[in-house]
């Protein structure tokens, strides 16, 4: 029978993700609407922005946090025009985007000595393989294949070269080794449900001297500059963005985290994805016709959570838009270059009740196709 009660909340996407519970618009601080991004208020707001991340996510100190244009994908661009070149480069890649990177750096820098270690949808490559002598570049969380790295003890704490982390659907729902880490990326729209088209940028210590010891020999549009004069621009770390922000958007970002601030900051928004995630596996573990992408239990993603269907391709499509057409579940069909499946959402803003009202729908709509 078709089920009745549906998710109050259907937004099950992997991005845009959904907004926080209780969100209301009206909510938002709205005094800097119309305002200079470059005025006291606007820099004070993107200030904030991004001295709170810092402390929200327990940054080591030296560590710099700056909003940058484009989103995660001109986050990790620029941070690979500007820091890659004079070291070998290994590129470990598992996903769509990954693979986007790895595309990047081959024929766009077109960097000279360059090792890519890769693996199918669902698994992990071989991370033993990096050298500490070596930048590395990976993802933390596959966005688009529902494998997240599940350990960094790969990651030498005596290593010579740079990593270089897109961690955009695991900042704020996975623990992150900080000190392993020299570059990260994330933007506002994936775990914290926030606005699209801005960009997160971390930066070590030894990034920063890697910015001001090193000048690539390609052009740099002006948007990747972060330095000048051979010195890092300071100013982008505390609110003067390179080019100008939506500040309805920097006003959305603030709202999410305060909220993750007034839940217990980000070990209990980790721990509401992980509950939500263990709401999943309970209903996958009671049926053979669903399966995750990601067999191993240890690298299964808790946010972008990527599934396999005892179906045939036609047969998942419609089963996805049938739970569309009923308005239960959107956006949950899995990405054009993966396996052909469902991916659920299940970070923070998701909540549990609207995973538990979501599953009832996934047997009927199962059952409807495969009949």
């Amino acid at each position: 029978m078709k089920p009745v009660i549906k998710p109050a909340n259907p937004n099950f996407s992997s991005g845009p993700c959904s907004k926080r519970p209780g969100y209301r618009l009206e909510a938002l601080d709205a005094r800097t609407l119309g305002r200079s991004h470059r005025s006291a208020i606007g820099k004070e707001a993107l200030g904030r922005a991004c001295d709170e991340t810092a402390r929200l996510l327990g940054l080591p100190a030296g560590y710099r946090v700056g909003v940058v244009p484009a989103s995660d994908t001109g986050a990790m661009e620029m941070a690979m025009w500007s820091l890659l070149g004079p070291r070998p480069v290994d590129v470990f890649a598992w996903e769509s985007f990954g693979k986007e990177w790895l595309t990047d750096i081959l024929t766009q820098l077109r960097l000279p000595e360059v090792q890519a270690f890769e693996a199918d949808y669902g698994e992990l490559p071989d991370f033993s393989r990096a050298n500490p002598a070596h930048d590395i570049v990976f993802t933390w969380n596959g966005t688009t294949s529902g494998v997240k790295v599940d350990k960094a003890d790969w990651i030498s704490d005596q290593r010579e070269g740079l990593t270089l982390c897109d961690a955009t659907s695991s900042v704020f729902a996975m623990e992150m080794p900080w000190e392993k880490l020299d570059v990260v990326t994330f933007s506002w729209q994936k775990v914290l449900g926030g606005e699209g088209g801005h960009g997160m940028l971390i930066l070590s210590p030894r990034a920063v001297e890697r910015l001001e010891s090193y000048t690539p020999s390609w052009p740099m549009p002006k948007i990747f500059r972060l330095t000048k004069g051979g010195k890092l621009m300071e100013g982008i770390f505390r609110g003067e963005t390179i080019n100008t922000p939506s500040m309805l958007c920097v006003a959305d970002y603030l709202d999410a985290l305060e909220w993750v601030d007034g839940m217990g900051g980000v070990n209990a928004a980790i721990a509401k994805s992980r509950a939500n995630l263990a709401i999943l596996e309970r209903f996958v573990s009671e049926r053979d016709w669903i399966s995750f992408l990601a067999k191993r239990e240890s690298i299964r993603s808790n946010t972008s959570v990527c599934f396999t269907l005892a179906l045939a391709q036609e047969q998942v499509k419609r089963m996805a838009a049938l739970l569309e057409q009923e308005e239960v579940a959107y956006d949950i069909g899995s990405y054009r270059d993966a396996p052909p499946g469902l991916r659920i959402w299940c970070g923070s803003t998701v909540a549990a009740e609207d995973l538990e009202a979501l599953l009832p729908w996934l047997d009927w709509a199962y059952n409807e196709v495969a009949r």
